[in-house]
């Protein structure tokens, strides 16, 4: 087939979403003029569409090196690169494009650069606030604040905003607070994003509980509908997740604005009165980096309760197997090349170990050998690593019955995937990082009483996971503390969501009357 018509039918079935069948044509139209750039892009493109993001990444990159200039091409790359861990790369990309010229690609690499930077290991903290700034004065262009509503008397009224109500396995700590707060001094608002709060998802129903369906609905209209009910305290929950809804922050929707749950570095955004911590994981001297107050709770500001049926705790498999499984559900674009190479040292120095990886991007061939093909650079053969694609939500659980101990990714730790392997019985092997992204499970652990598991750097965090595969005793050692994880949690601080609750409510009053 001639390369021009059979990009012509790989178009048009592109724009039919029928993603597998135009790769296959642009790679027909390839195979007659490697240099056709339009078919690399498209091919990037439809493979990025079906999440096969080793195969994009591999086509935008002949594309950008056929025409630079391509700015779209070039924003799809850094796309692609970050969702396999290649964050670092995506900045760069991402830089070149928001510097050529192009407002348009220029606004959206500036709002990807604002939302992946706390997850990037070349990023500090000053280059976290001021890209988060930068993005935040370009979309508040033309946005004035307006004064703050006053305070009505009686119950303080308090709204969580998230798009998440409904995904039962992100919600652990916010219904644990959400459901304790005291009806009798306070009215919640739920403006929900998405799917509605439900039993299923953890949230038990309260007749007088308010909630908003904003989804669709444009910030400029919504800031209205909040002023007109005078919410004392407006609460995000979805920090960068649902970056869209954040400008409705810089209208001053309410009297007081909180960060919660979703937020591990600065928004960039002065109109939030407070952004909610704790000890671990913002330090008195960082403060300078953020435009909001810390404020700091006891215990972990992710204290959860498990509200959903989960699978038993399983024996670990060490017993069984005669080898420590190390592992890891953490999402791919957590996995970053200093994350591989760390878990390489470990697997060189511990021969007789395994690597358990569970994602929804390794469902993907071209994923698991990008994946694969990193883990070589450092020596460790395919073999020594086991990739599994992600699953429904208690299957995917269920997988920690494999894994022996968690290995935590940097500068991008777990929050809800730390939360879920300790729940499931499988100790978190962290330490402690430079950033509040890198000290998330730091915060988790020792709420939980697991602070032996906080290493105190990345040398440590190797050394203390080569003890593990090397250790004797390991296997007696992981079987007693996974008998009794769950009671032990239960007990503990990050599971006494009674007191989270109380300590936010503190503070959401203590705003409200200055």
């Amino acid at each position: 087939m001639d390369p021009r018509a059979a990009l012509a039918e790989a178009d048009a079935l592109h724009q039919t979403r029928r993603f597998a069948d135009a790769a296959s044509a642009y790679r027909r139209a390839l195979k007659g003029d490697p240099a056709l750039f339009e078919a690399w892009y498209g091919l990037g493109c439809a493979s990025a569409s079906q999440a096969a993001h080793g195969e994009a990444i591999e086509a935008l990159r002949r594309a950008v090196a056929l025409r630079p200039d391509a700015i779209g091409a070039r924003c799809n790359l850094a796309e692609a690169l970050f969702e396999l861990g290649q964050a670092d790369a995506a900045v760069a990309e991402y830089r070149q494009a928001a510097a050529a010229g192009d407002s348009e690609a220029s606004a959206i690499a500036l709002g990807a650069l604002a939302c992946i930077a706390p997850g990037c290991p070349g990023m500090d903290h000053a280059g976290i606030r001021s890209v988060r700034e930068r993005w935040a004065a370009s979309v508040g262009r033309g946005i004035t604040p307006m004064p703050p509503p006053g305070r009505t008397g009686g119950k303080l009224r308090i709204g969580y905003v998230s798009a998440f109500f409904g995904a039962r396995n992100w919600m652990k700590p916010v219904w644990g607070v959400i459901n304790r707060h005291d009806r009798d001094r306070f009215e919640v608002h739920l403006l929900s994003d998405g799917a509605d709060p439900s039993a299923e998802s953890g949230y038990a129903d309260h007749a007088e509980d308010r909630i908003w369906r904003i989804g669709g609905v444009a910030n400029e209209v919504l800031v209205r509908r909040v002023r007109s009910v005078r919410l004392d305290v407006l609460i995000d929950l979805n920090g960068y997740s649902r970056q869209a809804r954040l400008p409705l922050f810089l209208y001053r929707a309410a009297l007081r604005q909180v960060a919660w749950f979703n937020s591990y570095a600065t928004s960039g955004m002065s109109v939030f009165d407070a952004l909610v911590g704790d000890a671990s994981v913002v330090t008195p001297e960082e403060e300078e980096h953020y435009c909001e107050s810390i404020v700091r709770v006891p215990g972990s500001y992710l204290a959860f309760e498990v509200l959903y049926p989960v699978p038993d705790v399983a024996p670990p498999p060490i017993l069984t197997n005669g080898w420590l499984t190390f592992g890891s559900f953490a999402s791919a674009y957590k996995i970053t090349d200093e994350v591989v190479t760390a878990w390489s040292q470990i697997l060189l120095a511990a021969p007789s170990a395994r690597l358990l990886l569970r994602n929804r991007t390794l469902g993907d061939a071209s994923n698991r050998a990008a994946l694969t093909a990193r883990f070589a650079l450092h020596g460790i053969a395919p073999e020594r690593l086991t990739l599994e694609p992600g699953a429904e939500h208690f299957d995917f659980l269920r997988g920690y019955a494999e894994m022996d101990v968690a290995l935590d990714s940097f500068p991008y730790n777990g929050g809800t995937t730390t939360t879920e392997a300790v729940w499931q019985g499988v100790p978190v092997l962290t330490f402690n990082g430079d950033r509040w992204a890198g000290r998330t499970s730091r915060s988790l652990l020792e709420a939980a009483g697991l602070s032996e598991w906080v290493a105190s750097d990345v040398a440590d965090f190797v050394r203390r996971a080569t003890a593990l595969a090397q250790g004797k005793e390991t296997a007696a050692r992981l079987a007693t503390l996974r008998a009794g994880m769950r009671a032990r949690l239960a007990g503990s601080a990050v599971c006494d969501t009674e007191t989270l609750c109380r300590s936010l409510e503190n503070i959401y009053r203590a705003l409200a009357a200055n």
